[in-house]
């Protein structure tokens, strides 16, 4: 069951949906058409299809190998594929052209990664964390270590990781252990264990880039004592080139239960020499641009891997026969119907096509925000700063939670079959579980939403999202043809509204009523996020539709689109009743009665 880039889903949203031919006058957008973007896609589904795909099952059997010394090698084809997608110049796709990168636009490159994260969420993970570590040092350090690491970081010659998690601490990041002692030459020497950090070792790159949080000697407790450093694995000499290896090892990997190919590392730093990125004690301010980054990578992991899940349960329910169909025999000539003619197959697979196909759209329209940052009009890049502030912890606790409800509901659709590891079901759902997990539980993005995001500079973000939706509503009132799409999304807006209200009147009054609450709001919030997307996506397709495109792919998506409206939206409902129960019936309980 071969993955396949699901390019046309790409180019509708980039293209029709989000029109990227408007910016020609924003940053990096000037050289970009939608011509040269289906140009990209196009070769990047090559790559994706053809080098990456291939690899994903063998490498989940095999795993990665660790030896006497740290020494650590990826499953077999692992590190060749790895030379490939850099020496193609896949890596530095949306990297600064300072630095050696190509300048594409994060749009562009998120929906580039869409297809590399479906065809191996593990493979993906090693240039996603270099991305990750790269955008942290591009932010914040210093022009000489700009110079000195990310040219050969953008082509990925050298990877990135970031190092936060510690044995003892790992939300709770103010009891962070690693200790840094100045050298007195301007460099630190880096004492202490990071443990579970992704592509923390391996053999695919020369040189490996670790950014690692640790506190200054003599620093205050918490958080605000921390700082960021970028400590490599081989030191760089004055010219460029390597010289000898610091003193840092991996000391062992972890047993997972998914994503096998990517080496989850115990790095051991004993006196390492490391250089401050930005200033000392802003480290957690700092590694917010990495985290946020890998933020939104993990959304976009968890979707794509439902994305290919759902692909495998598609493949296998039209192949599968078993029974008949209610309504009379479909394949009279056989012995039994595909499974598809089954109502509740077809949910399955509907529910998984809705979720998947409005999560691309949520990924990229984030994504284009994200480049609107760098808008020389001073609104236009407010407005997108406060997005991405606002929707980050939705988009990857959100898309995270539904990428792997669609994997289940993939392995669902195997029947016994999924349960097996000759097929992909099980490799996805077990793949996909961990997006929930890292980078921030989904729990701890949903208090992060409720508790800091909302409330950010008087609620502005909520208010011009709010404002934004009412202003589509308005403008497609009128339009018979997509009217349950704008009426959805117009119930789902009015409810994440009166949910908002609910929170700022009881919130404040007892923080655990916001706690108990912020799931829920979460979901209500990702419902009507996707709802705005699929109201987008049908208003398009529906264009196309009245003016007499006989292309099958507009009505498809229309159909998609009824779904989420009628099976999946309504869901909304329940969790605005849940979230207004409050704290009381989960805090009630005494601990000793669990």
């Amino acid at each position: 069951m071969a993955y396949k880039a699901p390019v046309r889903d790409f180019t509708f949203i980039l293209n029709e949906v989000l029109e990227i031919d408007r910016y020609t006058n924003q940053p990096g957008f000037q050289d970009v058409s939608s011509d040269l973007v289906s140009q990209i896609l196009e070769e990047g589904a090559k790559f994706a299809d053809e080098v990456i795909a291939p690899i994903n099952n063998p490498g989940d059997k095999e795993g990665c190998h660790w030896a006497e010394g740290g020494v650590v090698t990826g499953p077999k084809g692992w590190k060749e594929a790895y030379k490939a997608m850099s020496e193609a110049g896949w890596m530095a796709l949306a990297a600064d052209p300072a630095y050696g990168g190509q300048g594409m636009p994060s749009v562009v490159a998120s929906a580039f990664g869409q297809m590399t994260a479906g065809a191996s969420a593990a493979f993906s993970m090693y240039p996603g964390l270099t991305a990750g570590a790269y955008a942290g040092i591009h932010a914040n350090a210093s022009e000489e270590l700009k110079q000195k690491y990310l040219p050969k970081m953008a082509t990925g010659e050298w990877s990135g990781t970031m190092n936060l998690t510690e044995p003892q601490c790992g939300t709770d990041l103010g009891m962070v252990r690693t200790k840094a002692v100045p050298n007195g030459d301007g460099s630190y020497s880096i004492t202490g264990q990071k443990i579970w950090i992704s592509a923390g070792e391996h053999d695919f790159a020369d040189n490996i880039i670790h950014t690692v949080l640790a506190r200054v000697e003599g620093a205050v407790p918490g958080i605000k004592g921390l700082s960021l450093f970028v400590v490599p694995k081989f030191l760089v000499n004055e010219d460029g080139l390597l010289g000898e290896r610091n003193s840092l090892e991996c000391a062992g990997l972890e047993h997972k239960m998914g994503i096998h190919g990517n080496a989850t590392a115990v790095m051991q730093y004993d006196g390492a020499k490391g250089w401050l990125i930005g200033e000392e004690g802003r480290g957690m301010n700092n590694m917010f641009v990495v985290m946020n980054e890998a933020r939104l990578g993990t959304g976009l992991q968890g979707l794509a891997i439902g994305t290919a899940a759902y692909q495998a349960a598609v493949e296998f329910a039209k192949d599968r026969l078993q029974g008949r169909s209610l309504t009379g025999p479909k394949n009279p000539d056989g012995p039994a119907d595909s499974i598809m003619v089954h109502p509740d197959v077809r949910r399955m697979l509907l529910e998984s096509k809705a979720f998947v196909e409005g999560g691309q759209a949520f990924i990229l329209w984030t994504a284009l925000h994200a480049d609107l940052e760098k808008s020389e009009d001073a609104a236009v890049a407010q407005k997108a700063k406060d997005y991405m502030g606002l929707l980050t912890p939705v988009l990857k606790a959100y898309l995270t939670d539904k990428g792997f409800h669609v994997a289940s509901l993939g392995m669902q659709v195997h029947g016994g079959s999924g349960y097996t590891e000759h097929f992909t079901a099980s490799q996805y759902l077990r793949d996909a579980r961990i997006t929930m997990i890292y980078e921030g539980t989904n729990g701890i993005q949903a208090l992060d939403l409720v508790g800091r995001k909302l409330p950010a500079n008087g609620g502005r973000a909520i208010m011009t999202w709010f404002g934004e939706i009412d202003a589509f509503v308005a403008e497609n009132s009128g339009n018979e043809a997509i009217k349950p799409f704008v009426d959805g999304l117009a119930d789902a807006k009015a409810k994440l509204q009166d949910g908002t209200m609910w929170l700022m009147q009881n919130g404040m009054a007892n923080p655990d009523n916001a706690g108990a609450a912020s799931t829920d709001y979460l979901n209500v919030f990702g419902l009507t996020a996707l709802a705005y997307m699929w109201a987008q996506m049908a208003k398009v397709a529906q264009a196309q539709v009245e003016a007499g495109s006989t292309d099958p792919y507009y009505a498809t998506k229309l159909q998609t689109g009824r779904y989420f409206v009628e099976r999946i939206l309504p869901d909304a409902e329940a969790h605005l009743k849940k979230m207004k129960t409050g704290a009381d019936v989960l805090m009630a309980m005494p601990a000793e009665a669990f």
